[in-house]
This record gives structure tokens, sequence and C-alpha cells, in this order.
């Protein structure tokens, strides 16, 4: 048992003293080995280990003409490698440091590209999406021929959307509440502040919707003046959308409603 002890203890140090050749590698100053592996690690889809190496060679690359080389595959080993939050970085002080180098459009494109898929979904805080959404205008105006040209406008139609979705939602809170003086007032300041809301025709429904039955549950006093209001997001709506999925149950809602009046 003591022998099995000290053979595992002194196999357990040999593994400890015995690096790899690749972290050898790493803390040696050997630009061209290291440079070379790097690319070898990079093409074989090792991207951690590619941007392990190129960060350790950009201290060493730095002013020389190698730099920019080093420092756009540093960004986008980071990027392969999904860190989009590492690579956004990379990318960004590439662009601030090599403006006029050949790689310099394709790192501002991976730059918003990073951005983008670090956006979060609606239902989160949206400040990463405005961050995305300002970063893609600008380089669609800096680039206008660009061939990512495609790609910046489905990112900016998903951007929105999901801006339009939480809008939306958070206005539809009160609804599902049940508040819906609230919820009137919330869902119409959604379509004052985006008239183009992709989501415009349920929002201009659950108004509608939330009118009738505030009317509906007012004392009856209240009733009529808050009936007729009701029409006027009746009307609103079915002057946009007669063909709605909507307009059965609203037209049904119309006739009670002119009952009450």
């Amino acid at each position: 048992m003591k022998k099995t002890i000290v053979l595992c203890v002194i196999a357990l140090l040999g593994l400890v003293s015995c690096k790899s050749q690749y972290e050898k590698l790493l803390e040696s100053n050997d630009v061209d080995a290291k440079y070379k592996a790097a690319f070898e690690f990079f093409n074989n889809g090792k991207y951690k280990k590619s941007a392990d190496l190129f960060e350790s060679i950009s201290v060493l690359t730095n002013g020389t003409d190698r730099d920019d080389t080093v420092q756009f595959y540093w960004g986008l080993s980071n990027y392969r490698y999904k860190d989009y939050i590492t690579a956004e970085t990379n990318f960004n002080n590439f662009i601030t440091k090599y403006p006029l180098s050949p790689f310099a459009e394709n790192a501002e494109f991976l730059r918003i590209d990073c951005l983008y898929k670090s956006a979060l979904r609606y239902q989160l805080d949206q400040t990463p999406t405005y961050k995305a959404l300002t970063a893609i205008y600008e380089y669609k105006a800096k680039n206008p021929g660009t061939v990512h040209a495609g790609m910046c406008s489905r990112m900016l139609e998903d951007l929105n959307e999901r801006l339009d979705k939480k809008a939306y939602e958070n206005a539809k809170i009160y609804y599902t509440m049940e508040d819906y003086k609230a919820a009137r007032v919330a869902l119409k300041n959604v379509l004052k502040d985006d008239a183009e809301n992709i989501y415009r025709e349920d929002i201009l429904y659950y108004a509608a919707m939330s009118s009738y039955k505030y009317a509906n549950l007012s004392v009856k006093a209240k009733q009529k003046e808050r009936f007729m209001q009701f029409e006027d997001d009746y009307f609103n709506f079915i002057g946009e959308y007669p063909e709605s999925k909507y307009r059965k149950e609203l037209d049904h809602l119309h006739d009670k409603a002119k009952e009450k009046i």
C-alpha cells in the first residue's frame, strides 16, 4: 500500500512538472514559432488556444508589420470561440488602432455582429440592443456599398422587432392585471412613441378592449361617456384593419356598447 501511494505521488509530481508543448510555447518569446502555431490552431478550429497565443504575441509584435494581423486574428479567434464580449473589445480596439488596415471593414462588421449576438431577448434590459442598433446604422452610413448590407438589414429588423415587442408586452401587462384604464393609456403611448410598431394591430385591439372593459365595469353614471370612448377606439381600429381577425369580436362588443349608450 505504501509503495502504491509513493508511486502515485511521484506520478502526480511528474504531471505537474511536465508542461505541455502548448504551455511552453505560450510562455516563450519565440515570435515566429508562436505566430505559426497560432495559425495552425486557428485553422484546426482550436480557437481558444489560438486566441491565447495571438494575445501573447500581441505584446511582442506591437509596432511591427505583423501587429494588425495578430490583433485581427486575436479578435477573430475569440469571435469563432463565441466569446462575443471579448471579441467586440478586440475589434473595437483594432478599428481605433488600424483604421486603414485591409482588415478594417471586416473588423467593423464583425464588431457589430458581436454586439448583435450579445443583445438580450426582449424580456430583459435592452441597453445592448440600442448599442447594437447605433453601431449598425453607423456602419451602414460609413460603408454604403458593403457586401454585408443584407445581413445588416436583417439585424436591424430583428433588433427593432425586439424593441417593438418589449414596448407592446410592457403595456399589455396592465391589461393582464385588469387595470384597464392604465392599459389603454400605456398602449396608446406605445403608438405615440412609435407609430410603426409592428404589433400595431394588436395594440389597437387591446386598447379598444381596455376601453370597453373599463366602461363595462364603471358605475352606471359614467358608462355612457366611457362606452363612447370605446366607440372611438372601435372605429379607429376597423378603419385601419377592416379585415382583422379581431373584427368579429369587436363588432359584437360595439353592438352591446350601442345598447348601453
